[in-house]
């Protein structure tokens, strides 16, 4: 069984995550186009888990590692910069979804994660907890609140409550945090989703269309996947992950490498024309 990537697969990694000295990313446009490219991307994650990450792009190289203290860390310090810019401009989507992990979206594939992820209006009294239904009603009425503001509104003002509560409406995309304030103190402004990209959150896409692109858009940049990179990456079950990859196999995108392996049809040509 496959276990690890061959070298000319982790050079078209490199080329299309930007983990190369002269391709890495260190402006919020340029982080935009990196997004727009590989369709998702991780925010803080460092070679240590697959997949494109803003922080790996920042450093240039495959191998980045995040230091302890992230704090005096020159590519830390400016991956954050880039986030909260990136989350100013809202020109990609960014929240924690899933498994928790911050994570931009390319606009092209925000009706897809929100068909796999997303919740209905409908469905929201016996989806959503107590707590992600009572901070959701202010946002409703408010449109936009500062942390603590939207804490004492909801009235979960126990702080690992609402912090579950805001990942929980996060991870199903219905709020996201769309301004961060270092002055007079440390302080996130959430908003509705809906504010910034309801026209992309009101397309229909079918479930197996949703798990098919967002499999496509990870091969197109990852050239090949491993046994359960797909799900490790996305947050998607091992059996929806790999009904993605087989649909891409079945129109003819894809090859099947092996067991869980996959590898694109027509990896030799791109890998010529790096």
């Amino acid at each position: 069984m496959l276990k690890t990537l061959p070298e000319e697969v982790e050079a078209f990694r490199d080329r299309a995550w930007r983990r190369e000295p002269e391709a890495r990313v260190d402006t919020a446009v340029e982080a935009e186009k990196l997004v727009e490219s590989v369709g998702f991307s991780a925010t803080m994650t460092d070679s240590r888990r697959p997949g494109p990450s803003l922080y790996v792009a920042v450093c240039g190289r495959r191998d980045a590692h995040m230091p302890r203290n992230v704090q005096k860390d020159p590519e830390s310090s400016l991956t954050w910069v880039l986030k909260d810019e990136l989350m100013r401009r809202g020109r990609v989507y960014y929240a924690k979804l899933g498994k928790n992990r911050a994570t931009f979206v390319a606009p092209r594939l925000v009706p897809h994660f929100n068909a796999l992820w997303g919740v209905a209006r409908r469905d929201e009294a016996k989806t959503l907890s107590d707590d992600a239904r009572s901070v959701l009603r202010v946002l409703r009425r408010e449109w936009e609140m500062a942390t603590s503001d939207l804490r004492e509104a909801s009235k979960v003002t126990e702080r690992p409550r609402f912090t579950r509560a805001l990942e929980e409406l996060q991870r199903t995309l219905k709020v996201i945090p769309q301004e961060v304030l270092y002055e007079p103190w440390f302080t996130y402004i959430w908003a509705l989703a809906e504010g910034r990209f309801g026209e992309l959150l009101s397309r229909k896409v079918k479930r197996d269309e949703a798990l098919r692109e967002v499999a496509r858009a990870y091969l197109e940049g990852a050239g090949m996947t491993l046994t359960g990179e797909l799900a490790k990456v996305t947050g998607l079950s091992r059996v929806d992950a790999g009904r993605g990859n087989h649909a891409l196999v079945k129109e003819g995108f894809a090859v099947r490498v092996e067991t869980g392996v996959y590898r694109l049809a027509d990896f030799e040509e791109r890998l010529k024309s790096l």
